[in-house]
């Protein structure tokens, strides 16, 4: 009797290994493990993203002003009103909810290309609000001095060590949270919102409640990730808040992997790494870059991660070597969602 390791389990697996003995690997190199902090805040707001795009296909443009939002509340809070990170970053996910919720019910009133415009528009807003409101914001001359979060015993997050392994907590809980929803019945609705708006409502499916939630959700990982964001760096800008990071955000997603599990993961530290790789030439970093990307759309649409879950999934279907007529049914069966949802990583 054998037992068989699903080929997403295992690169599941090997992904959050290289992540935990990344430091370990990097004694003495600051500067990477701090890139590789930075993108574990991107990350978790990839995931928000995945959220409201890979599971729902609403394409949200408001996500660089949802992260930014968190930003400025961490900051802003510990900083000017010198409140203690933890409670600082509890309001910011809440806040950045609460305006996500409220956005999602006049947004999602519009649909496809329009409510891609609009939400960009918001993004626009909000930064707008960011870059010119000096009284509160600062303006251009951005918030420094953000607090560490505070320590925890004999953790001392002022550590980079520590505050890499409190961020990659966090992502595994934002990786973990997508998991979770993929394989609920949440997740299979989510889904059949994407494939067919109108065959998900004959069914009975809620689906402007649906939407709005997946909104809320999604600007909540984003404010969660941009409070993370502004403990590690320390200082913050406007460009923060910038509708570029919401196109870098997209990016990371389209070349992971829409609704999957960790295709943001993927995505954006390889997306990332191609960015410092290239710093040198960063006038010209994007026609070198941009051209392995345009390949990667063209030729995985689905993104990395979702290329080789086909790819794992299809040597499944084809069974042993020599093939045989359970394989070939397999191949020609009407596929799944259900297991489409448990088994996409």
């Amino acid at each position: 009797m054998t037992t068989n390791v699903s080929p997403q389990r295992l690169g599941t697996l090997l992904v959050a290994l290289a992540l935990l003995l990344a430091p370990l690997a990097l004694t003495g190199q600051d500067y990477v493990l701090r890139v590789l902090t930075v993108g574990a805040t991107y990350a978790i707001a990839v995931y928000g993203m995945n959220m409201i795009l890979g599971l729902t296909g609403q394409l949200s443009l408001a996500h660089g002003g949802f992260f930014g939002i968190g930003v400025y509340l961490v900051g802003l809070l510990t900083t000017d009103y010198d409140w203690a990170f933890w409670p600082a970053l509890l309001v910011a996910v809440v806040g950045t909810t609460v305006v996500g919720y409220v956005a999602g019910v006049v947004a999602l009133r519009t649909r496809e290309e329009y409510f891609a415009i609009f939400t960009m528009a918001m993004g626009f807003i909000i930064f707008l609000v960011i870059s010119r409101w000096e009284s509160v914001t600062h303006a251009h001359s951005g918030v420094s001095g953000v607090k560490y979060p505070e320590s925890l015993g004999l953790l001392d997050f002022s550590d980079p060590m520590l505050m890499y392994y409190l961020v990659l907590l966090f992502l595994l809980g934002a990786g973990y949270v997508t998991y979770a929803v993929r394989r609920s019945g949440v997740g299979r609705t989510l889904i059949a919102i994407r494939t067919s708006e109108d065959l998900a409502r004959s069914v009975g499916v809620n689906v402007g409640l649906n939407k709005q939630l997946a909104f809320a959700a999604s600007s909540t990982f984003a404010g969660l990730g941009g409070g993370l964001f502004a403990a590690v760096q320390g200082f913050v800008g406007p460009s923060a808040a910038s509708v570029d990071l919401t196109f870098e955000m997209l990016m990371f997603i389209l070349v992971g992997g829409m609704g999957t599990v960790m295709g943001p993961v993927v995505g954006t530290f390889l997306v990332l790494f191609l960015f410092e790789f290239f710093q040198d030439f960063e006038a010209y970093r994007f026609i070198v870059v941009g051209p392995i990307i345009v390949a990667l759309v063209i030729f995985a649409p689905r993104g990395i991660v979702g290329y080789l879950n086909a790819f794992a999934g299809h040597r499944r279907s084809r069974g042993p070597a020599g093939g045989n007529e359970t394989g070939n049914r397999s191949e020609n069966r009407v596929p799944d969602t259900t297991t489409e949802a448990k088994e996409t990583l």
